[in-house]
């Protein structure tokens, strides 16, 4: 069977819809429902049931799901392993998001090339849905998020826990200006925390969901901010942040994720080097 008919398969299950998926893979739905009526005639039973709602699979689709994502898992595991410079013969393929990648992923891929030098890495940074939506198609072996939720046939280990703690800048007064704060958006459980935990407060002036960049401008701008404590660790210690007092801290650990599918000795290893790259980090 030709992979990309597999591939096609899953991107269908992933938009819900023919015509997602098309504009996902860069073809027309014609060459979409080609491919499927091609597969559905090697299985001999049909594995979509197309309406106006988009497409829902039927119960030989549903049963046909794990084979195709083994298939497409195997297939680009085996072009990368064939493809893979002389004196490597394993690669592993490792997602973070971006205010991860420094310095936890950086500790991880010094750890990989000292400690396992015969494995290849493909690193790529990415927002956490789209890692996640990577584990489950099988692209990537493992992704470094924040706040993982929970899917079917995803593995979620806690790598280690973080705070999300409210600083200030020096130069702000005593009492916090609400009309100065800066929120950062971590997502949806800290916002709902942040709304019950400050009821009273205005809807912000300035909302930034990028950590770093909310950080420099408020430092630029100065005020207030709710962020991660080990990120501003040395801002509080040279003194151009503290601590608000008797603030409420909401939790905002990081996790390893990775598929049930996903080779056991390849997860073992990007996991070892997490975990002491998260120690070295902490």
């Amino acid at each position: 069977m030709d992979i990309n008919v597999a591939k096609t398969f899953l991107e269908i299950v992933k938009t819900g819809s023919f015509g997602g998926a098309a504009s996902n893979l860069n073809l027309t739905q014609t060459a979409v429902s080609a491919r499927i009526r091609a597969l559905e005639d090697v299985l001999e039973r049909p594995v979509f049931v197309r309406n106006k709602a988009g497409a829902r699979l039927t119960p030989e689709g549903e049963r046909f799901l794990r084979f195709a994502t083994s298939l497409v898992q195997v297939w680009d595991r085996a072009r990368r392993a064939v493809a893979l410079p002389p004196g490597h013969d394993n690669v592993a393929l490792v997602g973070a998001e971006l205010s991860l990648w420094n310095p936890l992923l950086m500790h991880w891929l010094l750890w990989m090339r000292r400690e396992a030098p015969g494995v290849a890495i493909n690193s790529v940074i990415e927002r956490s849905d789209t890692l996640m939506s990577r584990v489950q198609d099988g692209t990537i072996d493992v992704a470094v998020i924040y706040g993982a939720p929970h899917r079917p046939g995803i593995v979620t280990e806690l790598l280690f826990e973080e705070k999300l703690v409210l600083v200030q800048t020096a130069s702000a007064g005593e009492v916090l200006d609400p009309g100065a704060h800066v929120l950062v958006d971590w997502g949806g459980d800290f916002l709902a925390g942040y709304k019950a935990a400050f009821p009273d407060n205005p809807s912000p002036v300035v909302t930034i969901d990028y950590g770093p960049l909310a950080l420099e401008y408020m430092i630029a701008a100065g005020g207030s901010g709710y962020f991660r404590k080990g990120f501003v660790r040395s801002h509080l210690e040279s003194g151009q942040l503290r601590l608000v007092s008797d603030a409420p801290e909401f939790p905002y650990s990081a996790y390893l994720v990775h598929s049930t599918k996903s080779d056991k000795g390849v997860i073992d290893l990007i996991r070892n080097g997490f975990r002491l790259a998260a120690a070295i980090t902490a």
